[in-house]
């Protein structure tokens, strides 16, 4: 039993690892808190002309129903301009779009920001649309960098 418990702890510490590692979501440190670094992304994407769907709080939600989580909060986004054209070619690719940039604060008290490689949109519906998916792969790295405070 006690081997089969620490064979558990083993995978769920290489679990994430593996998922960072796999680059189907971007995963960037924030030195702000999530609320700021959410805040400084929305400020960015509104002087894009980005149009910003929802702010989901699941850490509220979750202490709603008497569940602790760390600050968690999701941010949804998009432009039709290059979201549109990816939805014509396969209507599937609605399911993922808009983008989704997630924040959250680890158990350390380290912030994550993170979001889904378009190259992967690109592949889990068979996209052929090169052209927008590096203007969104460039457009969502810049975007994040610069709300992050980098150069």
């Amino acid at each position: 039993m006690i081997k089969a418990i620490q064979t558990l702890v083993v995978l769920f510490i290489l679990i994430p690892s593996f998922a960072q590692a796999s680059g189907e979501h971007t995963v960037k440190q924030s030195r702000y808190s999530v609320g700021e670094t959410l805040d400084r992304l929305e400020r960015v994407l509104k002087e894009k002309g980005v149009t910003i769907f929802s702010r989901i709080y699941h850490s509220a939600g979750a202490k709603k129903v008497n569940i602790p989580m760390r600050p968690t909060q999701l941010l949804i986004f998009g432009n039709p301009k290059v979201g549109s054209p990816l939805i014509n070619e396969n209507p599937l690719v609605a399911l993922d779009l808009p983008m989704k940039v997630l924040v959250w604060q680890d158990e350390k008290g380290k912030t994550w920001l993170a979001y889904l490689n378009p190259s992967k949109l690109q592949q889990r519906h068979k996209l052929q649309n090169n052209e927008f998916i590096n203007k969104m792969t460039k457009a969502l790295n810049a975007l994040t960098n610069r709300a992050l405070g980098h150069k």
